[in-house]
C-alpha cells in the first residue's frame, strides 16, 4: 500500500513536469479539471477559462478550433475510460459539455459554495443590492485585480528575476489550481 502511494506521488511529479513543458498536455489537463468540477460549459467558456490559466491563444491563432476539438476528443476518451461519458447539450437553457449522470457542479464545488454562502453577512448583501449592476461589476473586478496584484507582488518578492508579466501569469495559475 505504501509503495503504491509513493509510486503514485512519483508519477504525479513527472506528470506535473510534463504539464509545465508541454502546452498540449497542460490544455488537456486543465480542460479535464474544469469539466470534472463544472458542467454545461460551451466551447467559448472552456477556451476562455483555459486561456486565463495558460495565456491568450494557447489553442493557437489560426487552427484553434481544430486544436480545441482534438483536445476535447482526448479529454472525452479519458472521461469515458473513467466511467464518466462526456456529452454535449444543445438545450437552450443549459448548453455545453457535461458528464452524463452528474450534477452541474461537483460535490467539492457545491461544498465550497455552501460554506461561502454561510459566511455571507446579510447587511453587506443588502448594501450590494442597492448598488447598480455596473457598480457591482466594477467592485468585483477591483477586488479580483487587487487580490491578483498582491499575489503577483509576493511572487516577485520571492523571485526578483521574474518580470511583472510573468509574476502576474503565475498568480493567475495559482488562483485556478484545484
Amino acid at each position: 500500500m505504501i509503495k503504491n502511494t509513493l509510486f503514485s506521488k512519483a508519477k504525479e511529479i513527472i506528470f506535473q513536469d510534463a504539464i509545465q513543458r508541454d502546452l498540449t498536455t497542460a490544455r488537456r489537463t486543465i480542460l479535464l479539471e474544469i469539466l470534472w468540477h463544472e458542467r454545461y460549459l460551451t466551447r467559448a467558456q472552456l477556451i476562455a477559462r483555459v486561456e486565463l490559466r495558460l495565456g491568450k491563444n494557447c489553442f493557437g491563432v489560426s487552427a484553434w478550433k481544430d486544436t480545441f476539438y482534438r483536445d476535447m476528443r482526448v479529454v472525452k476518451q479519458a472521461f469515458q475510460i473513467a466511467g464518466y461519458p462526456l456529452l454535449y447539450s444543445r438545450n437552450e437553457k443549459q448548453p455545453g459539455y457535461y458528464l452524463q449522470g452528474q450534477s452541474a457542479l461537483s460535490p467539492e464545488f457545491r461544498k465550497v459554495l455552501k460554506s461561502s454562502a454561510a459566511e455571507a453577512d446579510q447587511r453587506q448583501i443588502d448594501i450590494y443590492h442597492q448598488l447598480s449592476p455596473a457598480d457591482r461589476f466594477h467592485q468585483g473586478c477591483s477586488i479580483s485585480d487587487t487580490a491578483r496584484k498582491v499575489v503577483a507582488y509576493r511572487i516577485r518578492q520571492e523571485n526578483p528575476e521574474l518580470s511583472p508579466a510573468e509574476a502576474n501569469r503565475m498568480a493567475l495559475q495559482r488562483a485556478y489550481r484545484p
